[in-house]
């Protein structure tokens, strides 16, 4: 009798307004970044059955560990608007559980190196949207296509739209106080410095310093990449620049993997793994000191 009296006394105390609940931080979640798995890229397009393999260890592992999202940054084909290479990628991520959200990023083989009209309207019809937002507990994701900030030549008014709208984004999740604002897109926007040359695996100076200092401005402080098929940390002041490596073929020194991002109240912690070191499950206790 006592223990129920004390439960009905907490209980009503609550919904009167006598007692108060309190909430001790968001509690932290970890998402899973995919690129490049680019079908066709180990044999020229030939055929793609190391990136099936590659994919479906990627999808299964995602279902292993049950992220709270999957985002996959670009290059998702080799060859631009190849049917068979679309449908191969889009068999696989139909594997993904239904329970856990798959966010597509266009890359320069997904729209082409210089982007037209006509390619992007492929892309929309195969993948959907080109630049957009989502949400998750306190973070906003912005997603966007640097292949239209990287060569616009063809797309200067797409470029246009999508700073516009960046800008009008920016401003939405800075008024509603989320957490963290976080890019993602395919092309880094520097591999080592802010003001390194231009080259063909970085956003070019002109546009990457106009948007860095929009991202400055509003907060910004991680912006997750691929591109590169091998993996790059750089920083430049609060912003961190995390270019993944492929779950296909890699470049140079890098090899096939995914990289696990933990989204605690104040940071992000993000890992790179290859395939022969994935995680059994993922630990969300922050790190003693």
């Amino acid at each position: 009798m006592n223990r129920l009296f004390v439960r009905w006394f907490i209980c009503l105390a609550v919904l009167l307004g006598g007692i108060r609940t309190t909430t001790l931080g968001a509690e932290p979640f970890f998402f899973v970044q995919l690129t490049d798995p680019q079908f066709g890229m180990f044999t020229e397009n030939a055929e793609f059955a190391q990136e099936t393999a590659n994919l479906e260890f990627a999808v299964a592992t995602v279902n292993r560990l049950r992220p709270a999202f999957v985002i996959v940054t670009g290059d998702l084909v080799n060859r631009p608007g190849d049917a068979a290479q679309i449908g191969e990628y889009r068999r696989i991520m139909a594997r993904v559980d239904r329970s856990i959200p798959i966010y597509d990023v266009a890359g320069n083989h997904d729209v082409e190196n210089v982007p037209t009209a006509r390619s992007l309207e492929r892309y929309a019809a195969d993948f959907g949207r080109d630049y957009y937002t989502f949400r998750h507990q306190g973070l906003v994701g912005i997603v966007l296509n640097s292949c239209l900030i990287h060569s616009p030549q063809q797309t200067a008014d797409r470029l246009a739209a999508q700073e516009e709208w960046l800008e009008a984004e920016l401003g939405k999740a800075r008024a509603e106080k989320v957490r963290h604002i976080v890019v993602f897109q395919h092309h880094p926007w520097f591999l080592k410095s802010a003001t390194e040359p231009d080259e063909y695996f970085n956003i070019p100076r002109e546009r990457r310093e106009r948007h860095l200092a929009l991202f400055r401005q509003f907060g910004v402080r991680y912006l997750f990449c691929g591109h590169y098929h091998r993996t790059a940390i750089a920083k430049d002041g609060d912003l961190e620049v995390i270019t993944s490596g492929p779950v296909g073929k890699p470049l140079g020194d890098g090899r096939s993997g995914l990289t696990i991002a933990i989204v605690r109240e104040d940071r992000i912690e993000y890992q790179y793994h290859d395939f022969s070191r994935l995680p059994n499950r993922v630990n969300l206790k922050p790190p003693a000191n």
